[in-house]
């Protein structure tokens, strides 16, 4: 699978759930390189630099939050200083001894990501302990495939995830494996594959909570625990 880590570069969503930069004015693209240290919220590549898009956007990873945005740090401030200005506080983005700056003018109004959730069921996606689409699954994703030629396409991000059942190590493989299969069937289907990235979140985001017990007969966990077993895609693109 050709994997994007968070050490690597890294949503109009069309099937799920994830988050994606999208700051109030992109005109400045200076490159922001992170510490390193800790989980960053922004996809970057091999030199820590978060990675941008055509346009400038900052892009997100699944654990971005407005309070990750302010506190992992890009040299001597938060890297949402530049990626997030309009979420991070002020105070976070100039030197403590040094006076604010005038405020600079407002840069022109630049077109913002349009962004439209929509959950895919889980069920038609991935049988239990299986990669394999179904049926169900790929018409969902020719859906997706001709809603992303309607826009401007950024980038398409495509997380996968298990159920609890099976070893950590297993399920972290096997919802890579997920997310390189919605993957594979979109470049099919006209994408271009380096405008998807995928990530594998294993069993560490269920939905089911504690809906699940596991008190329950094997046959009728596996079937409580069925909306676990997806990958989450989200489409990013301006219209």
């Amino acid at each position: 699978m050709i994997k994007q880590t968070k050490k690597q570069m890294f949503a109009l969503a069309a099937i799920a759930s994830i988050g994606l930069s999208a700051p109030a004015a992109f005109a400045q693209t200076k490159d922001v390189v992170v510490d390193g240290k800790g989980e960053t919220p922004y996809m970057i590549d091999s030199r820590n630099t978060v990675a941008r898009s055509g346009t400038g956007l900052c892009w997100r990873t699944g654990s971005w939050s407005p309070a990750a945005a302010g506190t992992a740090m890009a040299g001597q401030f938060p890297a949402g200083c530049e990626c997030d200005s309009d979420i991070v506080p002020k105070d976070k983005c100039v030197l403590a001894a040094a006076p604010a700056p005038a405020p600079a003018p407002a840069p022109a109004a630049a077109p913002r990501p349009t962004a439209e959730k929509v959950k895919l069921s889980a069920d038609a996606l991935f049988d239990f302990d299986k990669a394999v689409l179904k049926p169900e699954g790929r018409t969902k994703l020719d859906e997706l495939a001709a809603q992303a030629k309607n826009v401007k396409l950024e980038v398409i991000l495509a997380v996968g995830h298990t159920d609890r059942l099976g070893s950590d190590a297993y399920n972290q493989k096997l919802s890579e494996r997920r997310a390189n299969a919605v993957k594979t069937y979109l470049v099919g289907k006209g994408i271009e594959a380096n405008r998807i990235y995928t990530e594998g979140k294993g069993e560490r985001q269920p939905v089911t909570g504690n809906n699940c017990s596991n008190k329950l007969g094997r046959k009728a966990l596996i079937e409580c625990l069925q909306p676990d077993r997806r990958v989450e895609v989200e489409v990013i693109g301006t219209r």
